[in-house]
């Protein structure tokens, strides 16, 4: 076991004592202790020598039976399919509201300037 093993043995062995003591005390460090209880196990997988076995192919398996005895494979085809596209229920086109909202606009605004030239203040 090399140097950076028992780093990572020692780092799981403290992070399991911690699990085991929140989930003892209770309240709120239950909770946390049972959110991390996965966690130490996880921790041992991450050993590098295991990680360069597995990248060698000669990776020891202490997953579920059956799991990592059979090679995985991509899906064969796409898993989702693309929606269709919804359909028109016909209205105007934005741009077109827009434009004659502006138009509106500007006509109001030079019909109020003409009749205030009608009555000016003194």
């Amino acid at each position: 076991m090399t140097k950076a093993d028992q780093t990572v043995e020692s780092a799981a062995d403290k992070l399991e004592e911690f699990v085991r003591e929140a989930q003892r005390s209770g309240g709120v460090k239950a909770k946390v202790g049972d959110a991390l209880a996965d966690d130490p196990e996880f921790l041992r997988k991450l050993k590098p020598s295991l990680i360069a076995a597995r990248a060698k192919g000669g990776a020891p398996t202490d997953g579920p039976s059956g799991t990592s005895a059979t090679p995985r494979s991509a899906p064969s085809g796409p898993q989702l399919t693309r929606p269709k596209p919804k359909k028109s229920s016909g209205g105007l086109s934005p741009w077109v509201v827009i434009g004659a909202a502006l138009a509106c606009g500007f006509v109001l605004a030079k019909v109020l300037d003409w009749r205030g030239h009608a009555h000016p203040r003194v």
